[in-house]
């Protein structure tokens, strides 16, 4: 089970990906064998310790800048480990986390899993909106303008999860087309339309990472565009249409 493959894309997080790459060396020699970090754009390579890393490290350098989704993949081609793992450089893991990775593992190997996730919190201990109901019109505005609360969890954002790279292969990772925003809501959607859970694990990362879009017209024009192709998709007609059909979601969303 000691076989997972760790993604990382950084877009001049360069200050925070050698402390994170430092974490998994000091925590989680027992299952990262291999780190892909990808550099969005030209930055420093990150400092090993004194002793070197303890997994193999690959630094892939992009020509241009490419989507969220497109660097995992890129990444994550033709990867031999058994598991496969998306990490924000904004993530932190915390000491009192123990080997949050090895946890993480253990759900991501449990009978019927597809995707393994963690609790989100802040800087402050609270956690975070990071585990969601599928987004429909009527819930976005609901929870937009009345401030209704998630009542399942439909999706997981993707700052840390882990996946067999089995469902990997057989949902085709991420859907590029998504630039940025709502590719990991796909994925979720994708994963258990084909038949594999989503998992929690008992542990607790620290996600410092802001939403983009609800201070820059740039991120909010991307995520506008990607609700709009979420919801002409056939994942999304799927997913809708299983909910409706188990009774839990209502007729109007």
């Amino acid at each position: 089970m000691n076989d997972l493959v760790v993604s990382v894309v950084s877009h001049g997080h360069g200050a925070l990906v050698e402390p994170l790459l430092h974490r998994i060396a000091q925590t989680s020699l027992s299952v990262v064998t291999r780190v892909v970090l990808t550099q969005n754009i030209v930055e420093q390579a990150p400092c090993a310790p004194a002793v070197g890393w303890p997994f193999a490290l690959e630094v892939v350098l992009n020509a241009q800048p490419q989507g969220f989704g497109a660097n995992h993949n890129q990444a994550l081609a033709g990867a031999k480990e058994a598991f496969v793992c998306i990490l924000n450089p904004d993530v932190e893991l915390p000491p009192e986390a123990g080997d949050a990775m090895a946890t993480l593992l253990e759900a991501a190997a449990s009978p019927g899993a597809g995707i393994a996730y963690p609790i989100q919190v802040d800087e402050a201990g609270r956690e975070q909106d990071s585990r969601r109901e599928l987004t429909t019109p009527w819930s976005l505005l609901q929870r937009r303008l009345l401030g209704r609360k998630q009542q399942r969890t439909d999706w997981v954002n993707a700052a840390c999860i882990i996946l067999p790279t089995s469902v990997w292969r057989r949902v085709g990772g991420f859907d590029e087309r998504y630039f940025m925003y709502c590719e990991d809501v796909d994925l979720c959607l994708r994963v258990q339309l084909a038949g594999s859970a989503l998992v929690p694990a008992p542990v607790r990362i620290v996600h410092a990472g802001q939403h983009a879009s609800s201070r820059q017209w740039r991120h909010l024009k991307w995520h506008v565009q990607s609700l709009l192709r979420l919801w002409r998709s056939q994942a999304y007609a799927k997913a809708l249409r299983q909910l409706r059909n188990l009774g839990r979601i209502a007729p109007l969303d």
